[in-house]
């Protein structure tokens, strides 16, 4: 192998590490952060600097591993262009960090719509009330989003940018970061039914947050990832519809009215009190003795006349 393959070889291994390690390292930080957190649909979001910060980790966790391919081609289009003087080389993270940007602004509209209803009075989303209802909906919509054009497009530019990386090329490091933002576009455009589909369900749920990312990952990497988000939008008006009707019979998803999703309220907002110590006597029990009664004045007698 010659010295410039060798080059070439060592920069993919490095990206991709970067990468493997990266994805592994926010799904550790997610699930720490996270765990027993989870209080169903609706669950509060907490301040906007948690949320935020648990919110980039939760995107860098599940969308990394499936932009992988793209981000490795973007570092070897970059080198390749830059070894026959066509372009300076950029480091690569500029384009991640402009997909993660866009995320990042998608997180803090979510966040603000949820405010925002939070604002308006949400007594009627009561899980007793229409909460099933709107969840089932939201999943519904979700599923049939899955079967539109532009879900079609966005999801072939996912699963083949080469396209893109080659004739939407914009040199420098700004250029790296809009290609990133650009790409990270199309990925919104590919999977912002199935991050409707995490909110819904409890958008602090580790365990819908692991079937969506799994989803994300099979429809932009899988051979036949294309055809089965087919499959996964008859799977998501399924599960609408069974939320709809009988939601305390959903594996995995949390009911809000709970007590676990009571217990994961409190532990969000940092009200779990500590145990109470029985309170300790005053006085050691060996030390109250009985109270001796007082001696009486010996009586007086009359005074002579």
């Amino acid at each position: 192998m010659s010295a410039v393959g060798r080059t070439r070889s060592t920069n993919r291994v490095l990206v991709a590490g970067t990468l493997l390690v990266a994805s592994l390292v926010a799904w550790i930080v997610t699930v720490q952060r996270m765990r027993g957190m989870d209080a169903g649909p609706g669950t509060d979001l907490g301040g906007l600097g948690w949320y935020l910060g648990i919110w980039v980790t939760m995107m860098a966790a599940m969308m990394l591993p499936s932009a992988a391919p793209t981000v490795l081609l973007f570092a070897r289009v970059s080198h390749e262009r830059a070894r026959r003087g066509q372009a300076e080389l950029v480091p690569t993270w500029l384009f991640v960090a402009g997909y993660l940007a866009v995320w990042t602004v998608v997180g803090l509209a979510a966040y603000g719509v949820y405010r925002a209803f939070v604002s308006a009075g949400t007594g009627w989303l009561a899980w007793d009330r229409a909460g099933p209802y709107v969840t089932g909906g939201a999943l519904i919509l979700a599923g049939i989003y899955q079967l539109t054009p532009l879900k079609d497009v966005c999801l072939r530019h996912c699963r083949s940018p080469l396209h893109f990386l080659l004739h939407g090329w914009r040199s420098g490091r700004t250029g790296a970061v809009r290609m990133g933002g650009e790409h990270g576009a199309y990925c919104l455009g590919c999977c912002w039914g199935l991050m409707l589909a995490l909110f819904a369900l409890g958008v602090m749920s580790l365990f819908w947050m692991a079937v969506v990312g799994a989803v994300i990952l099979v429809e932009k990497l899988a051979p036949a990832g294309q055809r089965l988000s087919r499959v996964f939008a008859a799977a998501l008006v399924a599960l609408g519809i069974w939320v709809a009707s009988a939601p305390g019979s959903v594996p995995g998803l949390v009911q809000p009215n709970s007590h676990g999703a009571e217990f994961a309220r409190m532990r969000m907002m940092g009200g779990m009190a500590p145990a109470m110590k029985p309170m300790k006597p005053a006085m050691h029990p060996q030390a109250m003795k009985p109270m001796q009664p007082a001696k009486m004045a010996p009586a007086m007698k009359p005074m002579g006349r």
